[in-house]
């Protein structure tokens, strides 16, 4: 399970880097700049739903007893 978390995290942060090399990146013309705004529009997305599915991911692995919270007891 630690390996999916860390391989989860490394697909969104890679994700998240090439968003922003197609923003950083200078387009020549119009069409460029389009088309550089698409790439990292698409990249923003797969991000925000790589992040959603790692979230679900957790949630389910936990109600299923595959991961124990630990940490602070809730109740003091």
């Amino acid at each position: 399970m630690k390996y999916l978390v860390v391989v989860a995290f490394i697909a969104i942060l890679a994700s998240l880097a090439s968003a922003l090399f197609f923003m950083m990146r200078n387009g020549r013309n119009d069409k460029d700049d389009r088309a550089k705004g698409n790439r990292m529009a698409k990249a923003l997305a797969l991000r925000v739903g790589l992040s959603i599915v790692l979230f679900l991911c957790i949630l389910v692995a936990w109600q299923l007893g595959y991961i124990q919270p630990t940490g602070l007891p809730a109740s003091r």
